[in-house]
């Protein structure tokens, strides 16, 4: 069997199920349960980057900052991005390094916090549509606009803030990524997209608030530093059209025109299949080999070929 290094992004349920709180117990046991399948990819001999979302963890931190605005100053999205990079990764690897000693195998785990350049000129600058935080009431709308923030109707559900989210163009720390990989550790990095930053011609890096697609940064990470898979860990097996419906079909297989034609006809929503979809294509078009999309249950055999959706070129 043939070793490769495995970019693998997890999906949100592989950190919070879906009818759960959410709290730090929940968190950390539905963590370790996630564990099983990355334990049986380093037993095999690949070597496994980790990343992950952090979705509903920068949400609580959003709510907080709230809550506590007339105590303290409220920290910059960037920051917050950051802040679950180190809590959330201090989770995983925890548990992963736990799993790694009940399975006998000697691997160090690691968490780099990790940067991602984008555009300040990216078109998603210019139009945020990335829902954050918690709701608002429209009385509270101006006030909040004074701020600076961009607030906008999530219909039927009230008011929130919207911040860009702009394309991956780089990862600042993929050098030492590569390093800790070629020196055999298990890396968690790009966590929640990494923090979003952008670079001045000078070279100097500066925060952004906005916040990156998990799948588009882990695709891009994928590349920079030469993994031969990218592995999507989502909430179905194998990735369908007409999804839900009669005539709902399932592929084994799919090629990136396929998955071009089929997005271009919406069959992909953008908050569910499609931004999986578009950093599928991106890994590929940019020279990767081979994407899978299936569920943290079926990673180890979707690797070895036994199930999930295979995208190629």
């Amino acid at each position: 069997m043939s070793r490769k290094t495995i970019v693998v992004a997890l999906g949100g349920n592989a950190i919070i199920e879906e009818g759960t709180e959410g709290t730090m117990l929940e968190q950390f046991e539905n963590t370790k349960r996630s564990m099983e399948a990355i334990v049986g990819l380093i037993r095999e001999g690949h070597r496994v980057v980790l990343s992950h979302g952090n979705g509903p963890q920068a949400g609580v931190h959003l709510i907080r900052h709230e809550a506590a605005s007339g105590q303290v100053p409220p920290s910059p999205l960037n920051v917050i991005v950051a802040d679950t990079q180190g809590s959330m990764g201090y989770m995983i690897a925890q548990c992963l390094a736990n799993a790694l000693v009940v399975a006998k195998l000697e691997k160090d785990v690691v968490t780099v916090i990790t940067q991602v350049v984008v555009d300040p000129a990216d078109p998603s600058m210019a139009n945020p549509t990335k829902y954050v935080g918690p709701f608002y009431k429209a009385e509270q709308v101006e006030k909040l606009r004074s701020r600076g923030w961009i607030i906008k109707e999530d219909p039927g559900r009230g008011f929130r803030r919207v911040v860009a989210s702009p394309q991956p163009l780089d990862v600042v720390e993929k050098g030492t990524i590569k390093d800790l990989i070629d020196d055999g550790k298990v890396v968690i990095a790009v966590g929640g997209g990494g923090v979003p930053v952008m670079r001045s011609p000078e070279g100097l890096l500066a925060g952004v608030d906005a916040v990156i697609d998990k799948d588009r940064a882990s695709a891009l990470l994928a590349n920079l530093i030469g993994a031969d898979e990218l592995c999507i860990l989502t909430g179905v097996d194998r990735v369908a059209i007409n999804y839900k419906k009669p005539d709902q079909r399932y592929f084994d297989a799919m090629t990136v025109a396929e998955c071009e034609r089929y997005l271009a006809e919406g069959q992909f929503p953008k908050g569910s299949m499609g931004p999986k979809i578009e950093a599928a294509c991106d890994f590929i078009k940019r020279g990767g080999t081979k994407v899978i999309i299936t569920t943290m249950e079926n990673a180890v055999a979707a690797i070895d070929g036994r199930a999930g959706t295979v995208i190629t070129a």
